[in-house]
């Protein structure tokens, strides 16, 4: 059976196609047409994977195969898998670049479908690098060696994606896990981690199926994925939370709902941003009022006369309230940044927090793609970034950390936060600088009502989990919601419609492990582990002979 199950994932077309509909799966385990997440579909997903890739290694077992040729055999695998799984993670890019900047639609696919084929050469060289290194592994060994390097390799081309070229890591299979039992490691290891041990028991199972072995061994892994899952509750019994309550507070959070196809249109979008933002602002009564990125669309300078001057006066004058507004702030001379700006809270200057992590062609434009920017008539331009470590605004027992748009998919970046500011190097965290909440600002209406929405609070619930700080979301057309510190939304604001959501949020104390040393080295560790892994591997390989009895093929 195991046989003739091999011959037909060997065949070209037939892994091409499971490997491209595992991936497709792989991406609805993200966030399912509900919203919804599913550990166990993306687990199962990325098994039939593993599953290709022992088929491939069954079938060369027997062949003195090149290094070369036996890496391409894995990477083409890998490849089919990871563009199916990127291409219907954000094919919502097709609306941005067709629907609102005018490409032509067969351009706009083709842009999504090389944008997927570009990122997924990073999985096909891991997968193609697993099969290297498992080159002539067999027995006992492979299930637990080719487990652990697979884990390794997919990690670092998670880790790749995330950061090289200015990093897009949405849709990294740990935030599937955002309600799985691996959820629990994310305070540990942060989302890169929750991948690898997603990735491990992917291969784990593929190996405990497709590959014969005895009844004691399949015993032994499923105790110790027992074992591993149960880890993280047991810690919690007896141990609690990382973080300690910071006091309770009130926000209000405002949506909107303002087109963005008419957002930046003079006698449309833009006087109803105006006015309907202006409004819920002079009319606030909420302690703390957050109002979503760019809500004003203007700067200071070029708004209608007296607009801001009010505003600022208004909030001059109850200094108990504070405003958190999105708005674009600079000048020619000085560059301009994408911001949020405070009005009252007795802030001397006022407070403002310019965004870091800036979106390839939406607030720069990389290099020779000056054309690809020319197709699109979408109003976009160059911003100047801001500092990595800015300081939390300070209000009522509580210090809020603004990040704007995507900028919550970098949880190293927002760990970032836990180290004193302007420092050479990290320094010991000091407790007393952390922020008790973050504050998440964005505008995704450019994609329109479909999955990104849910993908996009999905990745806001996995990082209040690994920061154990409460996420407030203020967005256009959503998901405006108030996220506690375990992940779990406490009130939401139906997607496109225009509300204010009015709640409470417990700030908290202390760190987690992934934002003590992710904020002290960032992601550097990671990539340390995983290259260790597959050094190791590489040189029990090439020396089987030194490597001890328990490791050897």
């Amino acid at each position: 059976m195991f046989e003739s199950a091999r011959q037909r994932l060997t065949s070209r077309g037939v892994q091409a196609l499971l490997a491209w509909l595992a991936g497709g799966g792989q991406a609805v385990a993200l966030a399912d047409p509900a919203g919804q997440a599913h550990g166990a579909l993306q687990v199962l997903c990325m098994a039939l994977l593993c599953a290709l890739l022992l088929a491939e290694h069954t079938a060369t077992e027997r062949q003195e195969m090149g290094v070369k040729r036996l890496w391409l055999r894995g990477a083409r695998v890998g490849w089919w898998f990871a563009w199916g799984w990127l291409s219907a993670t954000f094919w919502w890019l097709f609306i941005s670049m067709h629907v609102y900047g005018g490409m032509p639609s067969a351009l706009a696919a083709a842009a999504v479908a090389a944008l997927a084929g570009a990122l997924a050469l990073y999985y096909a060289a891991a997968c193609g690098l697993w099969l290297v290194l498992m080159q002539g592994v067999s027995g006992p060994a492979l299930w637990w060696r080719g487990s652990a390097c697979f884990a390794a390799v997919w990690t670092l081309a998670e880790l790749m994606r995330g950061q090289w070229f200015t990093g897009f890591p949405w849709g990294a299979v740990g935030y599937a896990h955002v309600d799985s039992g691996l959820q629990g490691f994310a305070p540990w290891v942060g989302v890169y981690g929750v991948g690898a041990l997603a990735a491990a028991a992917a291969m784990a199972l593929s190996l405990l199926v497709f590959k014969p072995s005895s009844w004691r061994m399949r015993f032994n892994g499923m105790l110790l994925s027992g074992l591993v899952l149960a880890a993280p509750w047991a810690w919690q019994q007896f141990f609690g939370d990382w973080t300690q309550s910071a006091g309770f507070a009130t926000v209000r959070l405002l949506q909107g709902n303002i087109p963005q196809n008419e957002k930046f249109i003079p006698g449309r979008g833009l006087e109803d941003a105006l006015t309907w933002y202006g409004q819920r602002l002079q009319e606030n009564q909420a302690s703390l009022v957050v109002a979503p990125e760019t809500a004003i669309p203007l700067l200071p300078a070029n708004l209608p006369p007296g607009y801001w001057t009010q505003l600022t006066q208004r909030f001059a004058e109850t200094p108990d309230q504070l405003a958190l507004v999105g708005m674009p702030m600079g000048s020619l001379q000085s560059g301009y940044s994408n911001s949020v700006v405070s009005l009252g809270g007795q802030a001397t200057p006022p407070y403002r927090y310019d965004k870091h992590h800036l979106v390839p062609f939406g607030e720069f434009i990389p290099p020779l793609f000056r054309w690809f920017i020319d197709l699109m008539n979408i109003p976009l331009g160059d911003f100047r970034r801001g500092a990595l470590r800015q300081p939390a605004v300070l209000w009522q027992n509580q210090r809020l950390a603004p990040n704007i748009c995507y900028e919550d998919l970098f949880g190293e970046e927002l760990a970032a936060s836990w180290v004193p500011p302007n420092t050479p190097q990290p320094a010991e965290a000091t407790l007393s600088q952390a922020p008790t909440a973050l504050v998440n600002v964005s505008n995704i209406a450019w994609f329109g009502d479909t999955i990104a929405i849910d993908q996009h609070l999905n990745i806001s619930r996995l990082r209040a989990i690994e920061l154990q700080r409460p996420m407030l979301r203020a967005t256009n057309t959503g998901a405006t919601a108030i996220i506690d510190h375990l992940g779990r939304v406490q009130a939401q604001l139906p997607r496109h419609t225009r509300g204010e959501l009015t709640g409470t949020f417990e700030g908290r104390n202390g760190l987690t492990p992934y934002a003590w040393w992710a904020g002290h080295w960032g992601l550097k560790p990671l990539w340390a582990v995983c290259l260790l892994i597959c050094l190791w591997a590489w040189r029990a390989r090439v020396h089987p002979q030194r490597a001890r009895p328990w490791v050897a093929p």
